[in-house]
């Protein structure tokens, strides 16, 4: 019998880099809920992310008889500890085979990373910013995510909870069912608040336009997000960035903003799911995965919401009411009446409240991990 044999290496090379990539599509397959995303962007993301300007970043890969068997990154946000005050490391990527010495290896060996930086606590997984992909799936292990999501397997939470890591915080997430009340009581809303405040509610007329909106509706999130969690001020570059990567994919459709005068107070984001035509992709555009990608728009079976934002100030006057009934009557016209709800912190309780108004269920849970160092 051979004797086991692990390995970690850093990547520092066009081996590793491709090893630490290709993992998550080799431990997931034959996964049947797991979203794969496009490669290409993967490796832009953890070559040429602009918040690398202001993380530091290490990668490694963890191998048992010279076949990987994990992944891990440590990065320190400098932007963020700056804005809390705090020395916090973060674990970014992390996949793993259901294998506690090779888990506990990639562990170390970030932690260990992050104390030489000087941190004084770690947790995670999040992404570099709040707009990548943030927390580690620990409900709904059967349920297909949004593509704004994460899945992963249930072991991950044993493992971490092993390691000495407690809960920070929790996103949960809903799907819903347009039923009439919540429809109803949206028209009726709408109506009182227009009346009131002489809100206007347009969608862009097409893409294009709608790439012009990103600009205001980045500045949007910046003001209406700065309190949340990980949550770090947006620059022109990584806007630039999140408009390339996103924005081409929406549909003005289901694309909403709210003006007051000339002045845009809030917007929502929807898209008709692409789950199902990006597992079909399975991380390639080409040569059919746009194929698979544009059916999605073409026979929508339900909507997942992405980002609603709406300036502070704004907050009392009812802009979500606005947003959310245009996104019905939307749906309605498409004949759709299921929504998938990207997560939200547990203890939002104005959010979660607002779900109850339609046939729901809570069928997913985030969480991110903390843990001294």
């Amino acid at each position: 019998m051979m004797p086991e044999k692990y390995e970690i290496r850093p990547v520092n090379d066009k081996r590793t880099l491709k090893d630490f990539i290709d993992f998550p599509y080799l431990l997931y397959k034959d996964n049947p809920y797991w979203i794969p995303p496009i490669k290409s962007d993967e490796k832009k993301m953890w070559i040429q992310h602009p918040a690398l300007k202001f993380v530091d970043l290490q990668k490694w890969v963890v191998y048992w008889k010279n076949r990987p068997i994990g992944r891990i990154a440590a990065a320190v946000n400098h932007k963020y500890n700056e804005k809390t005050g705090e020395k916090y490391g973060r674990i970014v990527g992390l996949e793993m085979y259901n294998d506690e010495k090779g888990f506990r290896l990639l562990m170390d060996t970030a932690t260990d990373w992050l104390r030489q930086k000087g941190m004084k606590k770690v947790h995670g997984p999040l992404g570099f910013t709040n707009l990548d992909t943030q927390g580690m799936l620990i409900e709904g292990f059967e349920e297909l995510p949004s593509i704004a999501s994460v899945y992963h397997l249930p072991y991950y939470k044993t493992l971490m909870k092993k390691y000495g890591f407690e809960k920070e915080n929790d996103w949960v997430e809903f799907h819903l069912k347009l039923t009439d009340e919540p429809v109803q009581k949206g028209e009726r809303g709408a109506k009182l608040i227009k009346r009131r405040f002489g809100f206007e509610v347009f969608s862009p007329s097409s893409k294009n336009e709608l790439k012009k909106y990103a600009q205001t509706a980045f500045d949007i999130l910046n003001q209406a997000f700065a309190h949340l969690p990980y949550v770090i001020e947006l620059d022109e570059e990584l806007k630039d960035y999140y408009k390339n990567k996103y924005f081409n994919v929406l549909d003005p459709n289901f694309t909403f903003f709210v003006k007051d005068g000339d002045k845009i107070v809030g917007f929502l984001i929807a898209i008709p799911s692409l789950s199902e035509g990006m597992k079909k992709a399975n991380g390639k555009l080409f040569p059919f995965g746009w194929y698979h990608i544009m059916q999605s728009f073409k026979h929508p079976k339900c909507v997942d919401t992405l980002l609603t934002g709406v300036i502070p100030e704004y907050d009392a006057k009812g802009v979500a009411v606005l947003l959310f009934d245009a996104l019905h009557k939307a749906m309605l016209s498409n004949h759709i009446i299921d929504i998938e709800t990207t997560g939200v912190f547990e203890d939002n309780h104005s959010v979660i409240s607002n779900w109850k108004n339609y046939e729901h269920i809570q069928h997913k849970r985030r969480r991110t991990w903390i843990k001294d160092l």
